[in-house]
């Protein structure tokens, strides 16, 4: 622990919250900036919350002066695949001008440490023999979602050769799940995340679950995704710190359990959990989606003290269900 406080962006939203708590526990001092679009200020469990966007520099600037800040954990970000590519503009102003902008203020106040929110769009669609992604594949991203933040990892490998501010760019495979105590989780608003929205299928909140694509070069034909706990993410971002706090130098690094699951196998987990069958509409293949998209993980073990508690697909749906069941209640 340290007596430096922590800025976290976008500590109001489904990833970022779960990370502010963890860090509460951890005893540390966190200051949470979310302009609430799409976070929640029920969901900051720890630390002094201030509603305000990234871009704002002269926000950020007296933020990171007045509470002696030296980490930023930086979540704020939009982060639906379909509506960046209808509206491109709108993902390149928060997720990457915004980003410029709070990487300049930590310039100025000389932050030491930063903890970078990416995504496996950065990798595009990986060539179907490839197998695991590791950090050294090639990234192609075919959205301005996944370029949006591959712009910002390019931006943050400048400033890191220019500056002593030094870095962990974590790429997230899919989140999922919610925090197990059930104090936090997923509320997000038309979600397009797989388990979520077979757990609203599930409480009866959609009617049917649409399966894009059952023809891929799959074992069972449906897309392959390496899907990671909610909650073993945010401990990644409390190694991060450590590792940065013990002088580590500037990487990136998959997150992820280097396996995969079929969209059937995520269905017939939901199912049995539930214990009822879904509604389930298959589709034919939306544009863009890889038929298989696993991490290569020995580099965050390399690097990190991180040991996964939740690395078991029924443990993810089973958690998500609880929260989805909890929100239907309110």
């Amino acid at each position: 622990m340290s007596n430096n406080k922590i800025l976290v962006t976008g500590g109001a939203g489904y990833i970022g919250s779960h990370v502010v708590k963890l860090l509460g526990q951890q005893g540390e001092q966190v200051v949470v900036l979310d302009d609430l679009s799409t976070g929640h200020a029920e969901a900051v469990l720890s630390g002094e919350l201030v509603q305000g966007n990234t871009a704002d520099t002269e926000l950020v600037d007296r933020l990171l002066k007045d509470h002696k800040i030296d980490t930023v954990m930086h979540f704020a970000a939009h982060t639906i695949v379909p509506e960046s590519v209808e509206n491109p503009l709108k993902y390149y102003r928060n997720n990457t001008a915004a980003t410029r902008n709070l990487l300049e203020c930590c310039q100025n106040n000389q932050i030491r440490h930063f903890v970078f929110s990416s995504t496996a769009a950065t990798y595009g669609i990986p060539a179907e023999d490839a197998g695991p992604c590791t950090e050294s594949f090639p990234t192609a991203p075919i959205n301005p979602y996944g370029m949006s933040k591959l712009m910002s990892e390019y931006m943050l490998k400048d400033l890191a050769m220019a500056s002593d501010m030094r870095h962990v760019i974590l790429r997230y495979f899919n989140v999922a799940g919610s925090d197990p105590e059930g104090e936090i989780g997923q509320s997000t608003v038309n979600a397009t995340l797989l388990i979520k929205v077979a757990a609203e299928v599930a409480v009866g909140k959609r009617d049917q679950l649409l399966v894009f694509g059952t023809d891929y070069p799959t074992p069972d034909g449906t897309g392959v995704r390496d899907y990671i706990h909610v909650s073993d993410l945010a401990a990644a971002h409390l190694s991060a710190l450590d590792y940065l706090r013990n002088d580590g130098s500037s990487t990136l690094l998959n997150c992820g359990y280097g396996k995969g699951f079929s969209v059937r196998e995520v269905i017939n987990s939901v199912e049995k959990i539930h214990g009822e069958k879904l509604n389930v509409s298959e589709q034919p293949r939306r544009a863009g989606d890889p038929p298989s998209l696993v991490a290569g993980v020995e580099k965050i073990h390399q690097t990190l003290d991180w040991k996964p508690a939740y690395d078991d697909l029924d443990k993810i749906v089973e958690s998500a269900l609880q929260w989805e069941h909890k929100l239907s209640e309110n």
